[in-house]
């Protein structure tokens, strides 16, 4: 630490948009500032903590470790601090809740939970971001969400989990596949056969994807596609199987629409989580929200 340099939010702030941005120049764009202002936040910030935060090679920034570990406790100082504005200046009024919901959680459980919340605390906004369970860990680990429920597994050590709700995956056809008829089968009968998939950063797709290669099994990525509708559609359509969330098919399988089977010795069962990263300081209003969510 330098005598002489007094280390702001605003010095936090210019180093997390080089971050996002990759480049001084845009940083400074973003910032609506000069990128000299920009060049000479990152030199005092290096000089106050004694260390070296981007390695600059052939004109590009690389972030070096320490870079990255400033980073993480950056992003939820200036976070914490833009909420205690908001907190501060408006007097608790107009606050919003950022929400991140995976898209069997956005189309299943979510408005339950917030119907649960806003009964109890009216006051609060909420905002609801629905995306796949990568995306949302990513806005988590950026501080642009205050908490999320996903299906899919997180693999950052920063975010803490909390299960929630038990969910069951199910492998279903159309009512005219040639699995139709059957009951249950062997993982190694879906060997080359269409299927209608979720897109990469899918919780869904993963753990589906995990069982197959245990199994060293390959099958045809015929529609990839981020919309359960679309999805449900597409095999009901026969256009291909799927594996899909039961809590987003109840309809489909009480109309006969689709046909469930049984995939022998394989599990497809997982629990959603809440998830929020460990840094964050939890508000009144985040516990609020993670107790009715958890019980």
């Amino acid at each position: 630490m330098k005598v002489g340099i007094n280390m702001t939010i605003r010095h936090l702030q210019v180093f997390i948009a080089v971050c996002d941005y990759g480049k001084m120049s845009l940083a400074a764009e973003n910032l609506h500032i000069s990128q000299p202002t920009v060049s000479q936040a990152i030199s005092e910030l290096e000089k106050y903590y004694g260390i070296k935060l981007f390695q600059r090679l052939s004109k590009k920034l690389y972030i070096t470790e320490s870079g990255e570990k400033l980073l993480s406790y950056a992003r939820h100082i200036v976070s914490s601090f833009n909420e205690m504005e908001e907190n501060i200046i408006l007097n608790s009024k107009n606050i919003t809740l950022k929400i991140g919901a995976t898209i069997t959680v956005g189309t299943c459980i979510i408005n339950d939970i917030l119907k649960k919340f806003q009964i109890n605390h009216p006051e609060v906004k909420t905002k609801v971001f629905v995306e796949n369970t990568g995306v949302i860990e990513d806005m988590m680990l950026k501080s642009r969400l205050d908490i999320g429920i996903v299906e899919g597994k997180v693999k950052s050590p920063y975010i803490v989990k909390i299960p929630i709700i038990y969910d069951e995956l199910i492998l279903v056809s159309s009512m005219d596949h040639e699995f139709s008829n059957l009951k249950e089968i062997n993982i190694e009968q879906l060997e080359n056969s269409d299927f209608i998939l979720r897109e990469k950063g899918s919780g869904t797709r993963e753990f589906f994807e995990k069982a197959l290669e245990k199994s060293q099994v390959t099958i045809n990525e015929k529609w990839i596609c981020n919309n359960s509708e679309a999805i449900k559609n597409a095999v009901i359509c026969g256009q291909g199987l799927t594996v899909i969330s039961k809590l987003l098919i109840e309809k489909e399988l009480e109309d006969k629409k689709l046909h469930p089977i049984i995939i022998k010795d394989v599990k497809f069962q997982r629990n959603f989580h809440i998830i929020y990263h460990k840094n964050k300081y939890l508000s009144d209003n985040i516990k609020n929200f993670i107790s009715v969510s958890t019980t």
